[in-house]
């Protein structure tokens, strides 16, 4: 069986590069496209993949760039035809911008929405026509339990009183739009689905969380990898389901 080929979005560090990894080495021994806005970096992070016996290819993307992104669809089609995985990972929070709802900047939302929402659609879209030459696409969608109106309006969640308005909406409607994608291709053996890779110590999420690298990229591993009778439009977190 010819190797899946694998195209994960800000994967020179971080839960991108621990993804493509996972995902590179047995027992999945896929192709990995480490997609990043530098091109240095990710030849970097592509290099340390293969001195660890991993496939793994450099592709410059930026998701707020549509020309970029153009040109990292078109030159995986010449090179591979196809693509099997698309996992959307690239994200920002911008802490510094981050503020109430009434008083969150127009200048923030649109930033963060240009990467964690607009980027994401925008690279989806430009992949599909290549996931749809596989013969079962995965496209998994990274998202957060912040992205969840249950869990912010429920008194009692972990995550009730950890409101940022910019970040926050971007991933719900990055939960919409997985729905509505898992809706569209249902009846074609392609696979959508958001995946809450949990609080990982990350750039983002700081030396405190509570989570390692190998297991916040576990949720994204398994939903890439899922067989043909796994589910479609769901939201997940190591393989349970949260709630919306």
């Amino acid at each position: 069986m010819a190797a899946r080929i694998a195209l994960i979005t800000g994967a020179n560090k971080g839960i991108g590069f621990e993804t493509a990894k996972q995902l590179g080495k047995p027992p999945h021994g896929a192709t990995v496209l480490i997609g990043a806005r530098d091109e240095a970096r990710g030849r970097e992070a592509a290099d340390a993949l293969r001195k660890q016996g991993i496939d793994a290819h450099a592709v410059v993307i930026d998701v707020t760039d549509q020309r970029s992104i153009e040109a990292a669809a078109a030159w995986i089609g010449e090179k591979f035809g196809r693509l099997d995985i698309l996992i959307n990972n690239a994200g920002i929070m911008d802490h510094r911008g981050e503020q109430a709802a009434s008083g969150v900047s127009m200048a923030t939302l649109r930033r963060t929405f240009d990467t964690n929402f607009f980027g994401l659609v925008a690279v989806t879209q430009a992949m599909l026509p290549l996931v749809r030459k596989s013969d079962g696409g995965r496209i998994v969608n990274l998202t957060s339990i912040l992205g969840s109106i249950a869990e912010h309006a429920d008194p009692n969640s972990p995550v009730y009183q950890a409101k940022f308005a910019a970040y926050d909406t971007s991933k719900a409607a990055v939960n919409m739009f997985t729905q509505h994608l898992a809706h569209e291709l249902r009846e074609m053996p392609i696979k959508v689905n958001a995946a809450h890779p949990g609080w990982v110590k990350t750039d983002m999420g700081g030396e405190g969380a509570p989570m390692e690298l190998e297991d916040g990229a576990k949720t994204g591993v398994w939903l890439a990898t899922l067989g043909a009778d796994g589910p479609s439009g769901g939201f997940y977190h190591m393989q349970v389901h949260m709630r919306w």
